[in-house]
Formats: structure tokens, C-alpha cells, sequence
């Protein structure tokens, strides 16, 4: 199989052991004890180390929540559509990664988001999402027509809906199960927010945490900027270059789409005169921004700044690294919040190529494996990385979350338990993270003779790929 023999279920081979870390007997191939990184000549290679809290000077921790990145031609390396998303959340809440098969419905069908029952799609798209455990919609995820979308929370001068609606998160889920591209999936996300708004909290404590939201989508061809205040939006088409997305809103007047009430809304209420240019984020931001958008600030302009040093050589590398980046806050490990997932898509151009997802499934992409997924017919189930269920969970009973539950899957467990010695031992971490950095790096290179269309591996080899790569990991933690 050429340059795909290093990756799950391609081989037979044996990984030799790196002292002092036992390496299993796997099918990832040969793992040399040495130190690469795994970025293009270009980007600088990822800090694999383990890490303090994030502050910014002078402060104690900074609140911090997502950012989501987009590269197209000609800022991207290859003729590709590059997305990537860090999901920050409450710190101990855990992330799975869900294969949601496509689904035919009868009429008259309803679907149970995580509070509002709506009305099922005749047809519902095979999706992969990374979500927090206790919910039913998505931080982000991609679906089988190569659509990937993620979101952001933001607060306006919309009051928030603490009455259950739907979640910006169910939004994602619901797009990317009934859109066949990104503008599709964007008109399927704002007619449900214009019916149903958006509320409820967005955290499982009893202590209601709400926000608006903000939408990145992307698709082989182009992206969108969906920026909501309650149940009102505007849209910016993204045709070329870069753009990213961080906790704050950043559609000024070059709106592609919006909702038809949006300007007699702001001029209603005093925020705009009516005359003159109208800027969705200066008309529909708060006057007194809260800390975590204030702090949003600086991430925005860093990964903005992030993405320009490496424009016309931006990669799934680069975007990784962007990701990895702690000293900009991208990357965050605090007391409160931490990245709890992330997530990069290759989308190529040519239709004939897959469209290939890495999703980490773990906390921290610093100290984390990105590993491959591909759409396919068949493909097989991973319990390693979903969250037990529960009879009586407290995310359903009412009144909520009245008690917590213990919702770490098998990976969670594995990883965390390796992240404590690592910090007990940082000689032997790093020696741990550099054997699982050159694990993710065969998976690239794999992946990459896949993207260029010199290798075709069989669609079973493709369906057991994502479960062959998370059980390779297990297996340098146990």
C-alpha cells in the first residue's frame, strides 16, 4: 500500500520499543525513537509539552471559550478547503466523538434536541460530531458531503433565553444532518432559529450558563460566518483566503445574508438610525463586553495573525499548530475552562478526493493525537470514545442537573491518567508525547498520499481506520 502501510489496519507490522515506554505490538508500523514534528517546513512544529493554566499578565485566569479557523486557495498549501475548531468548555466535562449513520424518516416525525422536540428531515446525512457527552448536539463535526461546521458563544444586546430552546450546539448538529453544503446548511440553521430562538443553558450545572452564538461552515468550495443575537443573524460569504472566529461578533457591513427583520430591529430599539452603513457587530455588540469577550479580543487577533504569517502555505499541519498554541490562549488549560476537544478537515476541491477529519477525542490538543476519519459505508463503531449512558440521567430529569454522573469514556480515562504522569515525571511525558507525536505523524503522511489521490486504500480499510488509530493510542497508555 506504498505510503499508507503506516497507518491502522494497512499492516501488520510491530512498533519496536522506545525505553522507557513500553510500545505495544500494533498495526502502525515503525516508530522510531526520535523527535519530529509534524508540520510542514513553513509552520513551526507543535509544543507537545505539558503546560500551566493560561494568564495573561498580571491576571489570574483568563475565562475563555472557542475559536474556529477556515483556510481556502490561495492562503491554503494545496487546491483544499482547510477547517479547524478548538472546543473550550467547563473543565471536567467530557467530549465524545459520535458516527451518526444517514437516516431516512417518515412523515410527520419528530427529533428530541437537548430541550425542544422539533420536526424531523425526510432525510437526515451521516454526520461525525465532537460533543459534550451530556447533550444532543455538537461543539463541531462534518458531514458525509464534506460540510463541517462549529460555534462560538457570544453575548449581545439580545437578552439571553434562559427559557429551553434550541442550543447553538443543537443548530450545528441539525446543519450539518440536513444541509448537502455549507449554504444549505446555513439556511436549514437560520430558518430553525428564526421558528424556534435559541436558550436554555449550555452547561450541566444548576447554575444556568447561556450565550448567543456564532457559526463558522465551510465546505469544498467556500465558507460562511453565521453571527446570531437571539433569534436574529447576519451571514458573510468566505470565498478565498482565511478567516476565523473567536467569542466576539465580526461581521461589519459586508453581510452576505441576513435576517429580513435585522435593521428595522436595531432601528426599533435605538441601535442604529437608519441612515448610513450598518455594521451587524458595532449595532448588535454590548456597549460593556463581558470578561470572556474582552479576552476574545486578543485570541481573535492573534489567530487572525496566526493565519497571515502562513498564508499560501497553510496546511492541516498549520492549523494544527494554531491550535496547539497556548501562548495566545488559543490552546487553553485553566482552572475553570479548557480546550475539551478539537477537530481539523481537509476538503478538497477535486470531488473525486475524500474529504478527510482528525478529531483528538481528548482534552488539550497540546498533549493530544489527532486521528484520522473518513466517510465511508460501514464504518465501524467506536465505544472507545463514547460516554456511558444512563437511565436517570440528570441532564434529562427535571428539575436538571440535580446530580452528576461520571460520563468519561474509555480514551478520557487513559488520557487523563497518562497526563498526571506526565506531570509527575515531565523526563518520561515527554518521551511519551514524542512517541504519540510520530504516531500522528504517520497518520498525516497516510492521509496525505489519500488527499493527493496516490493511494486508494479499500473502503473497509477506510470504515476501521478511526477505530484502529484511537486503539493504537490505548495502547501506549496502558
Amino acid at each position: 500500500m506504498g505510503s499508507l502501510m503506516c497507518l491502522p489496519g494497512f499492516t501488520d507490522g510491530v512498533i519496536p520499543q522506545t525505553p522507557p515506554i513500553p510500545a505495544p505490538k500494533g498495526p502502525w508500523g515503525h516508530i522510531q525513537d526520535r523527535h519530529k514534528g509534524v508540520t510542514s517546513p513553513r509552520c513551526p512544529p507543535p509544543t507537545l509539552v505539558p503546560s500551566a493554566g493560561f494568564r495573561m499578565a498580571g491576571q489570574g485566569p483568563v475565562p475563555s471559550s472557542c475559536d474556529c479557523f477556515v483556510a481556502l486557495p490561495p492562503h491554503t498549501a494545496s487546491p483544499a478547503v482547510i477547517f479547524a475548531k478548538n472546543a473550550d468548555r467547563p473543565r471536567h466535562e467530557v467530549q465524545e466523538v459520535v458516527y451518526v449513520p444517514a437516516a431516512t424518516h417518515q412523515p410527520g416525525d419528530k427529533v428530541q434536541c437537548t430541550y425542544l422536540e422539533v420536526e424531523q428531515a425526510e432525510h437526515t446525512h451521516a454526520v461525525v460530531l465532537s460533543r459534550p457527552a451530556w447533550l444532543w448536539g455538537a461543539e463541531m463535526g462534518a458531514n458525509e458531503h464534506g460540510v463541517c461546521v462549529g460555534n462560538e458563544g457570544v453575548w449581545t444586546r439580545e437578552p439571553l433565553g434562559e427559557d429551553e430552546a434550541l442550543l447553538g450546539m443543537d443548530l450545528v448538529r441539525l446543519g450539518l444532518e440536513r444541509g448537502s453544503s455549507a449554504r444549505e446548511a446555513l439556511e436549514v440553521m437560520t430558518a430553525l432559529l428564526e421558528r424556534y430562538g435559541q436558550g436554555g443553558s449550555c452547561k450541566e450545572e444548576p447554575v444556568p450558563f447561556v450565550y448567543h452564538n456564532t457559526f463558522l461552515l465551510a465546505d469544498r468550495t467556500e465558507a460562511w460566518v453565521l453571527e446570531t443575537a437571539g433569534r436574529y443573524w447576519a451571514a458573510q460569504r468566505i470565498t478565498e483566503g482565511s478567516r476565523n472566529i473567536s467569542n466576539q461578533l465580526s461581521i461589519g457591513s459586508e453581510i452576505t445574508a441576513e435576517h429580513a427583520g435585522l435593521r428595522q430591529r436595531a432601528q426599533s430599539q435605538g441601535w442604529w438610525s437608519g441612515h448610513g452603513e450598518f455594521s451587524f457587530a458595532q449595532v448588535f455588540s454590548l456597549e460593556q463586553q463581558p470578561p470572556r469577550m474582552e479576552a476574545a479580543k486578543a485570541r481573535f487577533r492573534a489567530g487572525r495573525e496566526l493565519l497571515r504569517q502562513h498564508a499560501g502555505h497553510i496546511t492541516a499541519e498549520t492549523l494544527m499548530s494554531i491550535l496547539r498554541d497556548k501562548g495566545s490562549g488559543i490552546c487553553v488549560d485553566s482552572e475553570g475552562f479548557r480546550t475539551a476537544g478539537s477537530m481539523v478537515s481537509v476538503l478538497p476541491r477535486d470531488p473525486a478526493l475524500p474529504c478527510v477529519h482528525f478529531f483528538t477525542a481528548t482534552p488539550d490538543p497540546s498533549r493530544s493525537v489527532f486521528k484520522p476519519f473518513v466517510f465511508v459505508a460501514g464504518i465501524k463503531p467506536v465505544p472507545q470514545v463514547r460516554s456511558p449512558t444512563f437511565p436517570q440521567d440528570p441532564a434529562k430529569l427535571i428539575p436538571r442537573f440535580q446530580s452528576s454522573v461520571d460520563r468519561r469514556h474509555e480514551l478520557y480515562r487513559r488520557h487523563q491518567a497518562a497526563l498526571e504522569l506526565m506531570e509527575q515525571d515531565q523526563e518520561w511525558g515527554q518521551k511519551l508525547l514524542e512517541t504519540l507525536q510520530e504516531l500522528e505523524k504517520q497518520g498525516l503522511e497516510g492521509m496525505k498520499a489519500l488527499l493527493e489521490g496516490t493511494e486508494t486504500p479499500h473502503p473497509e480499510e477506510l470504515a476501521d481506520l478511526f477505530f484502529d488509530c484511537v486503539e493504537a493510542e490505548l495502547k501506549f497508555y496502558t
